[in-house]
């Protein structure tokens, strides 16, 4: 982000503040939003992604935890 000017930094805060909000407008327009088919097939993709990696790091946990329980037996 560019430093503020002293054109931009001598305007009242609410004309700034309107001015961000039209331009935030502007670029939501711009953007090319999903259709319900495409945001279904991503939302499930982000469910199962999400899903395989809580498995993945719930396994490490619990293979990590006995590791030291016996490693703790071990030396005690």
């Amino acid at each position: 982000m560019a430093a503020p000017t002293s054109k931009t930094a001598s305007k009242p805060l609410k004309e700034r503040i309107i001015r961000f909000l039209k331009e935030v407008r502007a670029e939501l327009r711009k953007v090319a939003w999903p259709n319900r088919k495409e945001l279904t097939t991503y939302t499930i993709v982000v469910i199962a992604t999400v899903a395989v990696v809580s498995v993945f790091i719930s396994l490490a946990d619990i293979t990590f935890g006995q590791l030291l329980i016996l490693l703790r037996r071990l030396r005690g």
